[in-house]
């Protein structure tokens, strides 16, 4: 049908929310979800700020006592986990609040936002702190008593404990979430959209490890004598920081420039879309997160001939009204309706080639 006539019939855009205003029907229980899903990520930061705090003190004592690099270093590690930790509760209280209308689509974005000051601070504080102690070890020929490293290699192994307890609870709700979407948990690891949990599953990995490098560096010193083998440790617990770092920040940095849904949901919400009978082709389709459950959909449809305008209504109504069914994460929607093309098909017809090839290119991924 006539662009013009949809147009007069509906306005140029049909859906949407307004600031501050929820969802009915299943998008209310979609929020009751990520509601739920938000306390337990947020009893998860509880635990591993609990852990990483009594950890720190107990670290910085250690390594005090010992005269150890590597133990410091990890003291430096958990200072700086206990850092995110406080980021990551702000991001979770920050994002909860309505839309208005300075930020009409709400601030959902407050978790990357977050979540990438958290990567910031795994590298200056972890990171760093690590290389310089593992430098300085290169250069100092002190050496500790035996006594002074049981104490250390205590300390080391409590942290062992208390960071593998913060690390199950994360593993916990992962596999919960995992069997809500009925996925495995090492796919939902991967595919999880929720910064706060995966900085902190993130952070409690490279916790244990680096704390099993630090034993293994004071061990190998204590049977030597040789202060390199901590030196090593600190300067390996430090790269494995920067690195954790680095992936954190890119993920993030992705969702603040606007980062798309995953190219699955985008291929079934096209499937859905070319499947209505009342409309003759998709010319676009274009998502980008708002946040860990909210998705911004804005599609242009070209409708079957023939429609009157109030047919066209009941025919986007209804179309909004099972998207939402379908994904309530589709807080914010919009339907445009327009006049395709030839031009125009061609583009969508490439634009869903490309997007159908990324598809099975993360399903071949997956089952390696």
């Amino acid at each position: 049908m006539s662009a013009d006539q949809a147009r007069n019939a509906v306005g140029p855009t049909y859906g949407g929310q307004e600031p501050g205003k929820q969802g009915s029907g299943n998008q209310g229980s979609g929020k009751q979800g990520s509601e739920k899903q938000d306390g337990e990520t947020r009893k998860t930061v509880w635990v591993a700020l609990g852990a990483n705090l009594g950890i720190a003190v107990a670290k910085a004592v250690g390594g005090a006592i010992a005269g150890s690099p590597a133990l410091l270093s990890e003291a430096a590690h958990s200072v700086a986990d206990s850092l995110n930790e406080v980021f990551l509760l702000a991001s979770l209280r920050r994002s909860e609040r309505p839309a208005d209308p300075l930020h009409p689509f709400g601030y959902g974005k407050e978790r990357f936002f977050w979540s990438l000051l958290a990567a910031v601070g795994i590298f200056v504080t972890g990171g760093c702190f690590s290389f310089l102690q593992g430098i300085e070890a290169f250069r100092s020929e002190e050496s500790e008593s035996l006594g002074g490293y049981v104490v250390g290699l205590v300390v080391l192994v409590v942290a062992l404990l208390a960071e593998g307890t913060s690390l199950l609870r994360a593993l916990s709700q992962v596999r919960a979430q995992a069997k809500t979407h009925h996925r495995s948990t090492l796919h939902e690891i991967k595919v999880n959209d929720d910064p706060t949990l995966r900085t902190v599953l993130a952070e409690d990995s490279t916790a244990c490890l680096g704390v099993l490098l630090a034993i293994l560096g004071m061990a190998l010193h204590m049977a030597t004598g040789n202060a390199v083998y901590e030196a090593w440790a600190s300067l390996l617990i430090g790269a494995l920081l920067v690195y954790v770092a680095y992936i954190l920040g890119k993920s993030a940095r992705a969702q603040l420039i606007g980062e798309a849904a995953a190219p699955e949901m985008q291929q079934e919400i096209r499937d859905f879309l070319d499947g209505r009978p009342e409309v003759d082709a998709v010319t676009a389709a274009m998502t980008m997160r708002l946040g860990p459950d909210s998705v911004m959909l804005a599609a242009r449809v070209d409708l079957v001939a023939g429609l009157d305008s109030e047919e066209v209504e009941e025919a986007l109504v209804r179309t909004k009204q099972e998207l939402r069914e379908r994904w309530p994460e589709l807080d914010q929607l919009f339907l445009d309706v327009t006049d395709a093309s030839v031009a125009d098909r061609v583009r969508a017809r490439r634009a869903r080639k490309d997007l159908d090839d990324v598809v099975e290119e993360r399903r071949q991924t997956d089952a390696v």
